[in-house]
């Protein structure tokens, strides 16, 4: 009897044997799957970021490739830009010993001249669509508000102001192929013979403002900033925006012109009437379609 028990008792145990020896196994199977699977993911993500780095460095040089062959010549650009800058106010009431100024601004009227290095004109170097957008103040005035304006070249140089030309956003360009065309709206022939001409008008620097120093003639222009005491700094200010050009290959071209409003020259200060400012410059537009 007792070897029968025995003989029970150790088959007994060899059965937990196996089912602890097969326990184990399974569990080294169960982790030998989890760490191959985390290794084939791992490998696969440094697969794709591998591909995706590529993909990227790829599209990157033939972006530039692209953009390289795009521009392997100049088709527009604008080598220089005219400024013509005063002052002008309006009066609210004057007697013999004072006026009142109700609205003291300061205008720079800006030419600047869209050129193409051939003189020859072909469907490269022509208008077909024209707009300025992204108007941007790197630096505004301490005083008062500054706004552009589109302007008719034959009025450069003139304190008016044509409130419906103001710049608010985008401003398009009619494009004309005339001889003669009004250029009261904003305009441009399409063989580049007339320029760009906007107006920067800084304007209610001075409102309610009484001058009673009257021993000198009052002069409307620059040298009212000096009778109403008014400093260069503060009224000094920078901008930039874009142009953007279509020519008749339906070429599309960008650049972007900064412009630092002159208040004052080597030669000459807003302060003794006006300043003229011709400033060559190197705006470049690339072509990016």
């Amino acid at each position: 009897m007792d070897r029968k028990k025995k003989r029970k008792t150790n088959t007994k145990k060899k059965k937990i044997d196996i089912i602890n020896n097969i326990k184990k196994l399974d569990k080294k199977k169960v982790i030998l799957t989890l760490v191959t699977i985390i290794l084939l993911i791992i490998v696969f993500v440094l697969c794709y970021l591998l591909f995706y780095k590529y993909v990227l460095k790829r599209n990157f040089e033939n972006s530039v490739l692209d953009f390289s062959n795009k521009n392997e010549e100049t088709v527009f650009e604008i080598n220089n830009v005219t400024f013509f800058s005063s002052c002008d106010a309006k009066n609210k009431s004057a007697s013999s010993s004072n006026f009142t100024i109700e609205n003291l601004y300061q205008y720079t009227d800006m030419a600047l001249f869209i050129t193409s290095p051939k003189e020859e004109k072909t469907l490269q170097n022509t208008l077909k669509n024209v707009y300025i957008d992204n108007i941007n103040y790197s630096k505004t005035p301490t005083l008062g508000e500054p706004s552009l304006y589109y302007k008719n070249i034959y009025n450069f140089a003139k304190s008016d102001i044509v409130d419906s030309n103001l710049i608010d956003g985008k401003l398009n360009f009619n494009i004309s192929s005339e001889d003669e065309t009004n250029l009261d709206t904003p305009t441009l022939y399409n063989n580049l013979a007339n320029p760009i001409v906007l107006s920067y008008v800084n304007s209610n620097i001075k409102t309610d403002y009484t001058i009673t120093d009257t021993s000198s003639p009052i002069t409307y222009d620059g040298t009212l900033l000096k009778k109403c005491e008014v400093l260069l700094n503060s009224i000094s200010s920078s901008l930039s925006f874009d142009i953007y050009i279509t020519n008749n290959l339906d070429q599309e071209f960008k650049t972007t012109v900064y412009i630092d409003i002159p208040l004052e020259t080597e030669e000459e200060s807003i302060y003794d009437g006006s300043v003229t400012l011709r400033k060559d410059t190197n705006f470049i537009f690339y072509r990016y379609k």
